[in-house]
């Protein structure tokens, strides 16, 4: 079987009110990242600043998601959750809550639409903070519809780092099963999915561009590429969230754009992207299945826009060292 590992990336901060100072310091990889554990989630800090609040238990949304999500300089990168009604669209408002990992079909059981659980069990390693980084490692069950039957269990661990392009949350994601054989379906709904501030949406003036130079809904949905990136102007300043699948996954993953402020990066869906032969990746009793992505924060003045090459560069170099 091959093996595939998860990144998620992510990392930011939440008060509009950071200067330019702040942001060089923490540019500068000095910043402290912390945490503060509440009910059912966890923020994620910044020298104290509130950067994302990582839900791992909501009574309406059944799989675990980052929400508030920021960039560099506090600058909002994800729709605000719930969406505010005077500054949002409210479609999908409990399936697009700012970044998550989910699989429409997954031994036929649908936690992307929430009509599975996505159970967390524990955190396997404890929040950790300290200069330029953080992390945490949690094991979740994903359960049959009828919650009667633990389908796969996942362990997640997720290091956030401050780097150069931006702000990175490493992630590994390994799926495993003693049990029972599981597998991943073919669907649009598959993968890790963002949903962007509704001032970075095409529609809004803003952008989804790949490594080969396709932009926006309608050349991007249903193609292959190192990196898909989805920025806009907000807050005057050059800000967006960059889906890099890790170049060693079992296969590199095609895109579900939309100009309205939503992409997922899919290695599942071919038959549903492109029109193909239909997938299945089953993993069988005691095999792991690992899924790698990294997802760069960024925020930047007008004039100096992210080398998006450089960043992916850099992220697949940090992570091809584990």
């Amino acid at each position: 079987m091959t093996t595939m590992c998860c990144m998620i990336g992510l990392l930011s901060f939440s008060s509009s009110a950071i200067g330019a100072e702040d942001a060089a310091r923490c540019d500068s990889g000095n910043a402290t990242v912390s945490f503060e554990s509440q009910p059912g989630k966890l923020e994620i800090l910044c020298d104290g600043q509130a950067v994302a609040t990582y839900y791992y238990r909501d009574e309406k949304i059944t799989r675990p998601y980052f929400a508030h999500v920021r960039g560099p300089g506090g600058v909002p990168l994800t729709r605000n959750h719930p969406p505010d009604p005077a500054k949002d669209a409210a479609d999908h408002a409990e399936l697009h809550p700012g970044i998550w990992l989910a699989f429409g079909d997954l031994s036929g059981a649908d936690n992307w639409r929430n009509k599975a659980r996505v159970r967390h069990e524990r955190f396997v390693e404890h929040p950790h903070g300290g200069a330029g980084n953080g992390t945490f490692a949690v094991e979740n069950h994903y359960l049959a519809a009828d919650d009667r039957a633990v389908i796969c269990r996942e362990t997640c661990r997720y290091t956030i780092l401050v780097r150069p392009y931006g702000y990175l949350l490493d992630g590994d994601s390994v799926f495993q099963s003693d049990e029972r054989e599981f597998s991943f379906g073919d669907q649009e709904e598959m993968g890790l999915g963002i949903r962007v501030a509704t001032a970075l949406t095409v529609r809004q003036g803003g952008r989804i561009l790949t490594a080969d130079g396709r932009k926006n809904e309608r050349q991007v949905r249903g193609q292959q590429s190192a990196w898909c990136d989805y920025s806009g102007t907000i807050a005057g300043r050059r800000a967006g969230i960059t889906l890099m699948p890790h170049p060693s996954n079992f296969r590199p993953a095609w895109y579900h754009a939309r100009d309205y402020g939503f992409v997922a990066a899919n290695p599942f869906g071919r038959r549903a992207l492109t029109g193909g032969p239909p997938s299945q990746v089953v993993v069988q009793p005691g095999e792991t299945f690992r899924l790698r992505f990294g997802v760069l924060l960024h925020s930047s003045s007008k004039d100096e826009p992210v080398d998006l090459v450089g960043a992916y560069d850099d992220y697949v170099d940090l992570s091809t060292e584990k």
